[in-house]
Protein backbone atom coordinates (compact mmCIF):
# COMPACT_ATOMS: atom_id res chain seq x y z
CA UNK A 1 0.00 0.00 0.00
CA UNK A 2 2.91 2.39 0.70
CA UNK A 3 4.09 1.93 -2.89
CA UNK A 4 0.71 3.22 -4.00
CA UNK A 5 1.57 6.57 -2.36
CA UNK A 6 5.22 6.67 -3.48
CA UNK A 7 5.67 9.55 -5.99
CA UNK A 8 8.51 7.75 -7.76
CA UNK A 9 6.40 4.63 -8.24
CA UNK A 10 3.45 6.70 -9.47
CA UNK A 11 5.71 8.55 -11.94
CA UNK A 12 7.14 5.29 -13.21
CA UNK A 13 3.66 3.81 -13.51
CA UNK A 14 2.29 6.68 -15.57
CA UNK A 15 5.17 6.76 -18.00
CA UNK A 16 3.30 3.83 -19.52
CA UNK A 17 0.57 5.01 -21.95
CA UNK A 18 -1.53 1.98 -20.97
CA UNK A 19 -1.82 3.38 -17.44
CA UNK A 20 -3.28 6.61 -18.82
CA UNK A 21 -5.79 4.68 -20.92
CA UNK A 22 -6.92 2.75 -17.86
CA UNK A 23 -7.28 5.98 -15.86
CA UNK A 24 -9.25 7.61 -18.69
CA UNK A 25 -11.70 4.69 -18.79
CA UNK A 26 -12.11 4.87 -14.99
CA UNK A 27 -12.81 8.62 -15.11
CA UNK A 28 -14.96 8.54 -18.24
CA UNK A 29 -18.22 8.20 -16.20
CA UNK A 30 -17.67 11.79 -14.99
CA UNK A 31 -18.69 12.85 -18.48
CA UNK A 32 -21.86 10.74 -18.19
CA UNK A 33 -22.77 12.42 -14.89
CA UNK A 34 -22.06 15.95 -16.13
CA UNK A 35 -23.55 15.70 -19.63
CA UNK A 36 -25.81 12.62 -19.84
CA UNK A 37 -27.67 12.98 -16.57
CA UNK A 38 -26.43 9.78 -14.95
CA UNK A 39 -27.37 9.26 -11.34
CA UNK A 40 -26.39 6.61 -8.82
CA UNK A 41 -28.28 3.74 -10.46
CA UNK A 42 -26.47 3.77 -13.84
CA UNK A 43 -23.12 4.12 -12.05
CA UNK A 44 -23.75 1.09 -9.89
CA UNK A 45 -25.05 -0.86 -12.89
CA UNK A 46 -21.86 0.05 -14.80
CA UNK A 47 -19.67 -1.25 -11.99
CA UNK A 48 -21.85 -4.36 -11.72
CA UNK A 49 -21.38 -5.01 -15.44
CA UNK A 50 -17.64 -4.55 -14.88
CA UNK A 51 -17.82 -7.39 -12.34
CA UNK A 52 -19.44 -9.62 -14.95
CA UNK A 53 -16.69 -8.73 -17.45
CA UNK A 54 -14.00 -9.44 -14.84
CA UNK A 55 -15.58 -12.84 -14.28
CA UNK A 56 -15.40 -13.67 -18.00
CA UNK A 57 -11.75 -12.56 -18.13
CA UNK A 58 -10.99 -14.61 -15.03
CA UNK A 59 -12.43 -17.69 -16.70
CA UNK A 60 -10.19 -17.04 -19.72
CA UNK A 61 -7.18 -16.72 -17.40
CA UNK A 62 -8.07 -19.98 -15.69
CA UNK A 63 -8.26 -21.75 -19.05
CA UNK A 64 -4.93 -20.28 -20.19
CA UNK A 65 -3.28 -21.25 -16.89
CA UNK A 66 -4.69 -24.78 -17.00
CA UNK A 67 -3.15 -25.30 -20.44
CA UNK A 68 0.37 -25.15 -18.99
CA UNK A 69 -0.49 -28.36 -17.16
CA UNK A 70 -1.22 -30.02 -20.50
CA UNK A 71 -3.95 -32.67 -20.53
CA UNK A 72 -4.22 -32.95 -16.73
CA UNK A 73 -4.73 -29.22 -16.35
CA UNK A 74 -7.29 -29.10 -19.13
CA UNK A 75 -9.20 -32.03 -17.63
CA UNK A 76 -9.18 -30.27 -14.27
CA UNK A 77 -10.80 -27.22 -15.87
CA UNK A 78 -13.72 -29.42 -16.94
CA UNK A 79 -14.66 -29.48 -13.26
CA UNK A 80 -13.24 -26.21 -11.90
CA UNK A 81 -14.49 -24.07 -14.83
CA UNK A 82 -18.20 -24.91 -14.46
CA UNK A 83 -17.92 -24.57 -10.68
CA UNK A 84 -16.49 -21.05 -11.06
CA UNK A 85 -19.10 -20.06 -13.64
CA UNK A 86 -21.91 -21.22 -11.34
CA UNK A 87 -20.49 -19.87 -8.08
CA UNK A 88 -19.24 -16.50 -9.35
CA UNK A 89 -22.29 -16.22 -11.60
CA UNK A 90 -24.59 -16.64 -8.58
CA UNK A 91 -22.46 -14.16 -6.66
CA UNK A 92 -22.93 -11.55 -9.40
CA UNK A 93 -26.59 -12.48 -9.89
CA UNK A 94 -27.47 -11.86 -6.24
CA UNK A 95 -25.49 -8.61 -6.33
CA UNK A 96 -27.35 -7.66 -9.51
CA UNK A 97 -30.73 -8.29 -7.89
CA UNK A 98 -29.86 -5.75 -5.19
CA UNK A 99 -28.67 -3.28 -7.82
CA UNK A 100 -31.92 -3.72 -9.75
CA UNK A 101 -33.97 -3.24 -6.58
CA UNK A 102 -32.00 -0.07 -5.85
CA UNK A 103 -32.56 1.22 -9.39
CA UNK A 104 -36.31 0.56 -9.20
CA UNK A 105 -37.01 1.59 -5.63
CA UNK A 106 -38.67 4.83 -6.71
CA UNK A 107 -40.87 3.22 -9.37
CA UNK A 108 -44.44 2.16 -8.75
CA UNK A 109 -45.22 -1.53 -8.90
CA UNK A 110 -42.90 -4.49 -8.85
CA UNK A 111 -40.60 -5.15 -11.83
CA UNK A 112 -40.78 -8.87 -11.07
CA UNK A 113 -37.97 -11.26 -10.26
CA UNK A 114 -35.15 -10.69 -12.76
CA UNK A 115 -33.25 -13.24 -14.80
CA UNK A 116 -29.48 -13.03 -15.45
CA UNK A 117 -30.09 -11.98 -19.07
CA UNK A 118 -32.77 -9.56 -17.92
CA UNK A 119 -30.37 -7.96 -15.45
CA UNK A 120 -27.75 -7.41 -18.14
CA UNK A 121 -30.39 -5.94 -20.46
CA UNK A 122 -31.66 -3.66 -17.69
CA UNK A 123 -28.11 -2.56 -16.91
CA UNK A 124 -27.32 -1.75 -20.54
CA UNK A 125 -30.46 0.41 -20.75
CA UNK A 126 -30.00 2.11 -17.37
CA UNK A 127 -28.01 5.08 -18.67
CA UNK A 128 -27.40 6.93 -21.93
CA UNK A 129 -24.45 5.50 -23.92
CA UNK A 130 -24.01 2.67 -21.41
CA UNK A 131 -22.93 0.16 -24.13
CA UNK A 132 -20.07 2.49 -25.11
CA UNK A 133 -18.77 2.55 -21.53
CA UNK A 134 -19.05 -1.23 -21.31
CA UNK A 135 -17.19 -1.70 -24.59
CA UNK A 136 -14.38 0.53 -23.31
CA UNK A 137 -14.03 -1.65 -20.21
CA UNK A 138 -14.07 -4.81 -22.32
CA UNK A 139 -11.38 -3.41 -24.64
CA UNK A 140 -9.07 -2.57 -21.72
CA UNK A 141 -9.58 -5.97 -20.10
CA UNK A 142 -8.92 -7.84 -23.35
CA UNK A 143 -5.76 -5.80 -23.95
CA UNK A 144 -4.42 -6.50 -20.45
CA UNK A 145 -5.27 -10.18 -20.78
CA UNK A 146 -3.42 -10.53 -24.08
CA UNK A 147 -0.53 -8.17 -23.32
CA UNK A 148 0.24 -9.08 -19.70
CA UNK A 149 -1.25 -12.48 -19.09
CA UNK A 150 -0.46 -14.18 -22.40
CA UNK A 151 2.37 -12.35 -24.20
CA UNK A 152 4.33 -11.44 -21.06
CA UNK A 153 3.74 -14.88 -19.61
CA UNK A 154 1.89 -14.11 -16.37
CA UNK A 155 -0.06 -17.33 -16.77
CA UNK A 156 3.17 -19.20 -16.01
CA UNK A 157 3.55 -17.47 -12.62
CA UNK A 158 0.15 -18.30 -11.13
CA UNK A 159 -2.33 -21.13 -10.68
CA UNK A 160 -5.93 -21.82 -11.61
CA UNK A 161 -6.95 -21.67 -7.94
CA UNK A 162 -5.30 -18.27 -7.36
CA UNK A 163 -6.94 -16.75 -10.43
CA UNK A 164 -10.32 -18.17 -9.47
CA UNK A 165 -10.27 -16.42 -6.08
CA UNK A 166 -9.11 -12.98 -7.24
CA UNK A 167 -12.48 -11.47 -8.35
CA UNK A 168 -14.24 -12.15 -5.06
CA UNK A 169 -12.11 -9.82 -2.96
CA UNK A 170 -12.52 -7.11 -5.57
CA UNK A 171 -16.32 -7.33 -5.40
CA UNK A 172 -16.51 -7.54 -1.62
CA UNK A 173 -14.06 -4.76 -0.79
CA UNK A 174 -14.84 -2.22 -3.51
CA UNK A 175 -18.34 -2.69 -4.82
CA UNK A 176 -20.12 -3.15 -1.54
CA UNK A 177 -18.61 0.21 -0.57
CA UNK A 178 -19.82 1.72 -3.85
CA UNK A 179 -23.26 0.20 -3.38
CA UNK A 180 -23.51 1.58 0.16
CA UNK A 181 -22.37 4.96 -1.12
CA UNK A 182 -25.00 4.91 -3.85
CA UNK A 183 -27.75 4.28 -1.29
CA UNK A 184 -26.45 7.22 0.73
CA UNK A 185 -26.44 9.44 -2.37
CA UNK A 186 -29.99 8.40 -3.22
CA UNK A 187 -31.08 9.29 0.32
CA UNK A 188 -29.50 12.72 -0.13
CA UNK A 189 -31.18 13.28 -3.49
CA UNK A 190 -28.20 12.18 -5.60
CA UNK A 191 -26.12 15.39 -5.30
CA UNK A 192 -23.52 15.93 -8.01
CA UNK A 193 -20.62 15.79 -5.55
CA UNK A 194 -21.82 12.39 -4.41
CA UNK A 195 -21.82 10.95 -7.92
CA UNK A 196 -18.34 12.29 -8.55
CA UNK A 197 -17.15 10.87 -5.22
CA UNK A 198 -18.28 7.39 -6.27
CA UNK A 199 -16.39 7.69 -9.56
CA UNK A 200 -13.25 8.98 -7.83
CA UNK A 201 -13.42 6.09 -5.35
CA UNK A 202 -13.45 3.63 -8.23
CA UNK A 203 -10.70 5.57 -10.02
CA UNK A 204 -8.50 5.51 -6.90
CA UNK A 205 -8.90 1.74 -6.80
CA UNK A 206 -7.93 1.65 -10.47
CA UNK A 207 -4.77 3.65 -9.75
CA UNK A 208 -3.90 1.19 -6.99
CA UNK A 209 -4.34 -1.75 -9.37
CA UNK A 210 -2.30 0.00 -12.07
CA UNK A 211 0.57 0.71 -9.66
CA UNK A 212 0.44 -2.90 -8.53
CA UNK A 213 0.65 -3.95 -12.18
CA UNK A 214 3.76 -1.78 -12.62
CA UNK A 215 5.40 -3.29 -9.54
CA UNK A 216 4.57 -6.78 -10.76
CA UNK A 217 6.19 -6.07 -14.12
CA UNK A 218 9.24 -4.52 -12.43
CA UNK A 219 9.73 -7.48 -10.09
CA UNK A 220 9.78 -10.09 -12.87
CA UNK A 221 12.45 -9.45 -15.56
CA UNK A 222 10.65 -11.60 -18.11
CA UNK A 223 7.50 -9.48 -17.71
CA UNK A 224 9.07 -6.04 -18.11
CA UNK A 225 7.86 -3.86 -20.95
Amino acid sequence: MLSFLNPNTLARTYRDPVAWVILAVDLFPIWAVLTLGWGAAPLVFLYWLENVIIGAVTLAKMIATSAKGHIIGVLGMLFIGPFFVFHYGMFCFVHGIFVSAFANMDSSGSPGFPTPVGLIHEALLSGASMPAFVLAIIAVQIFLFVQDYILRGEYRETSVEKEMMKPYGRVIVLHIAIFAGAFAMAALGEPMWGMLALILLRAAWGVFLTVRRRLRLDSAPQLKS
